[in-house]
This record gives structure tokens, sequence and C-alpha cells, in this order.
């Protein structure tokens, strides 16, 4: 495929490689590919030395839909490292974790011109670069009833986290990233931050965090320019504070089968533009004045995931929904709602699985509104169409074949109505391929 860049192909190539060393030794590899490096990986870690090294790449092509039909490849690397330190130091309680990632590809959302809201190769993204992911402390107190942790990390890493077992970007991970990806920094970003966790029960928790907000962090030019550099950037703006209350009954909530129930809500202290209004409370039109500077951006959002069939934690169908509503006041697209199925231990085999999800996303009716209102826009039919208004609809299923308990295969199918929320792009019928090898 000629739209594959070398560095692409060689790694695929890499990667290929090692599933073949892999299959050679699936009897002794266990969970990792490498297996148990003649047992020093578990001697180290039960000395408190723990690795988590894994690679993920991306294959779309876009049989529908776009300006042009392509072809595109992305993945990630990463190298992480977790030190237990009561282990290591006899600092009970504490652990230190520390993670790099290093993206490469190309994105078939924007080169073959799909127009989505949300990319259709989610391991795409924040910059095709090195970047420094995790890098904090944690701390338990109280037996375990409180939690502290702080130093570099990812929102979506505690508050409204999600699996990313699809390759749609509606259906992965934290969902407010989704929406507010301009402060809400999901993997691979991370910010200065600090979180406290007060575990309520065995089975409940409520959480607050502070995180840095600074648009350094999110600016793929900035992160390709300067990588791994461990200088904080000038630019904080302020400091978004999510709260999350939790409860994950492992038994009795339905056939004694485990779920998650997650309800939250975020406060950014940013300054931000409105997306209707100008500086005048005017509508905002062509030539009028900078828009109406905000005091703040909030949202709400719920997690919800419940196993319905099957023995617990393992064969049978879990089913979730996942819902966000950011403000209408600066966010561009300000609501998300996907719901699915996964359904563990297909044709007998317990670590295949299927999943099947629907999503929506909504483009902010206000600015809508306002844009309709250009006269540049309403003298031209064309130009009205491209407007962002109503819902982007998603659709993905996927089959996912281990060959080994390291490695996983899982081509998809997806399907994007309105991309854009516009009559201005054509639905899009993509097919992929996700590859995931942990090491």
């Amino acid at each position: 495929m000629n739209t594959i860049s070398r560095k692409s192909t060689l790694a695929t190539a890499l990667s290929l490689g090692l599933l073949a060393s892999g299959f050679a030794s699936a009897a002794d590899a266990g969970p990792y590919l490498f297996g148990d490096w003649n047992g020093e990986r578990t001697r180290l870690a039960e000395q408190g030395v723990s690795f988590d090294f894994g690679y993920t790449s991306e294959l779309a092509h876009n049989s529908a839909g776009g300006t042009r039909e392509l072809g595109r490849y992305s993945d990630q690397w990463v190298l992480g490292s977790r030190l237990d330190l009561g282990k290591l130091w006899g600092w009970q309680g504490a652990t230190f974790k520390a993670t790099v990632t290093n993206r490469n590809g190309k994105n078939l959302s924007t080169d073959a011109g799909l127009g989505t809201f949300q990319q259709v190769q989610e391991v795409y993204g924040r910059g095709q670069t090195w970047r420094l992911t995790d890098f904090h402390l944690e701390q338990a107190l109280l037996d375990g009833r409180l939690v502290l942790k702080a130093g570099r990390m990812g929102i979506g890493a505690d508050f409204a986290g999600f699996s990313c077992d699809f390759q749609n970007l509606t259906f992965c991970g934290s969902q407010p990233g989704n929406l507010v990806g301009s402060y809400w920094a999901n993997w691979p970003v991370s910010v200065w931050a600090g979180v406290a966790r007060l575990n309520t029960s065995r089975e409940s928790y409520l959480q607050l965090g502070v995180y840095q907000v600074n648009p350094r962090y999110l600016d793929d030019g900035y992160a390709v320019r300067k990588g791994l550099h461990p200088n904080n950037p000038h630019g904080t703006t302020g400091a978004l504070i999510p709260v999350e209350f939790g409860w994950q009954p492992q038994s009795g909530l339905y056939r004694g089968l485990p779920g998650s129930y997650k309800v939250g809500a975020w406060y950014n202290t940013s300054d931000g533009d409105d997306v209707a209004l100008d500086a005048l409370r005017r509508p905002l039109v062509a030539g009028s004045a900078d828009a109406l500077r905000r005091d703040g951006a909030y949202g709400v959002y719920v997690n919800l995931e419940q196993q319905v069939t099957g023995s617990a934690g393992g064969r049978g169908a879990t089913v979730f929904l996942n819902a966000t509503q950011a403000d209408k006041f600066t966010a561009a697209i300000d609501r998300q709602v996907a719901i699915g199925m996964e359904y563990k231990g297909v044709f007998d085999r317990q670590r295949d699985m299927i999943g099947v999800a629907l999503g929506a996303t909504h483009a902010n009716g206000r600015r809508a509104r306002a844009r309709a209102l250009r006269r540049d826009e309403a003298a031209q039919p064309q130009a009205t169409a491209a407007i962002a208004h109503g819902y982007e609809y998603a659709a993905e299923v996927f089959y996912s074949w281990s060959p080994l308990p390291s490695v996983s295969i899982r081509p998809n199918l997806q399907y994007v109505k309105h991309p854009g929320a516009s009559t201005w792009h054509h639905d899009a019928v993509v097919l992929g391929l996700k590859t995931a090898v942990a090491f």
C-alpha cells in the first residue's frame, strides 16, 4: 500500500515477526509475548518492579465516504514501569509509575476527507511523537481507604475511565475528552495534577482531582518539537476540577455478576470563548467584535457497565452506556452518547470477543445558528450545508481473535452517518484492523 510510510511498514514487519516468535513459544509465553524472561520478570515483580511494554496498530480503509478512497496506518508503542516502594524501600502503601509513549502514522479521517468529529483510528492524535504519559506517585492511607496521587498524569486514567476495545474514538476512552479535548487531557497526554480518592466502602468511592490546564501540552506541534522535554511550559490558564462517585458491585446487583456505575461532573476555571455571542452579546457573525469571554466551562457524565450473562468476570455479555453533556456556551460539540455490548468467549474460545456499539455526537445548536447568520455563508448554499448541526452517528462491530493471551487481532467495520453533523460530507464506511501485543 503506497500510503503507508516506511517507518510504519517496518513497524508492521517487526510486529509480525514478534507474533511469529510468540506462536513458537505459545506454551510458556503466558500473558506476555516474550514470556517470563526465564523467571526474571516474576522475580522482579516480587521485589516490587513490574513492566508494561505494548504495541497497538490500527489500519483503516474507507470503501465509501470522503473525498477519495485511501488506506491509512497508525500505531503506538508503550514503555512503562511500576515500582512498589513498600517492597523496594519499606515505604508502605506507596507506588510510583512512569510511562512513555510513541505514536506514528497517518489519519484516515483527515487524509480521506471523511469530515468526522470522531476519528476512525483512535490511536492517532496528540502528536506523532514521544510523550511522557505517566510520572506520578500514589500513596494509600488509612488501610487503603484514602488514596492520594500526585505528578504527571492524564485525566481519563481516573475520571470517566472506559476501555479502548473499539477502533472508533466514539467508543474509546474517557468520553469528555472527545468533546472538550482543548482542556480535558486523555491518554497519551499528561499534565501536572493531584487526585484524592476516598473508598467509602469495598464497592464504592468518591474522588476529586485538580489538573493543570495548559494548551501547550495539548498542542501537537509543541509536542513534536519538544517531545520528552522535562520543563513545564509557560501558558497555564487555570485548573480542571472533576469529581466522580463510583459504585462497582462485584455481585448481587444482577444475577450476581459484576458491574460499574459512575457519575461525575467537572469545572474548568479557565476563561473560554462563547461559541455564539460576541463581546457585545450580539450574534457572533462575520465582521463582529471578538467572541464573548466566559468565566469557566463545565459538564457532566455517566458511565454504566454491567455483565448480564455468563460467569462473573469470565465468558458472557457485558453492556455499557456512556453519556456526556458539556456546557452550551463554550463547547462546539456539546454532547455524546454511546451504547454497546461486548461478548467474551465466542465459539468456546475464552479470549475471543465480539463487540457492537452505536453512538451519537452532537454539534452545539447555538454555534450552528450563529454560523448560519453569517452573510457570506447565507448567500452560498454549499457553505450553508457545511454548517454542523444535529448529530454525527457512528456504529462499529468487531471480532477479536486472540491466538495467544498476549495478542489480539481485531478486524472491524465502521459506519458513520452525517459525518461532522452536516450534509456536506457523504456517509462513510470504513474497514479497520486493530492489533495489540503485550510484550
